[in-house]
């Protein structure tokens, strides 16, 4: 409070502190956003077997345990 009174209060940069909350929360939010994408995946007109990468491929990058 002493410091924030004399006006000598240093604050990092936004860029820093955005990077920062970056590392600690953005993989909670890249799991989210794959587990929303497997909800969503559908075969559509793709043979199994494109099917079947394509979903691996989310399964790997999302790192979701369950």
């Amino acid at each position: 409070m002493e410091n924030l009174e004399i006006e000598e209060l240093k604050f990092p940069p936004v860029g820093d502190f955005l990077a920062e909350l970056k590392k600690e929360f953005g993989r909670g939010d890249n799991e989210l956003a794959k587990v929303v994408e497997l909800k969503k995946i559908e075969q559509r007109a793709r043979i199994i077997e494109d099917f079947m990468q394509k979903f691996r491929r989310i399964v790997q990058d999302s790192e979701y345990k369950e």
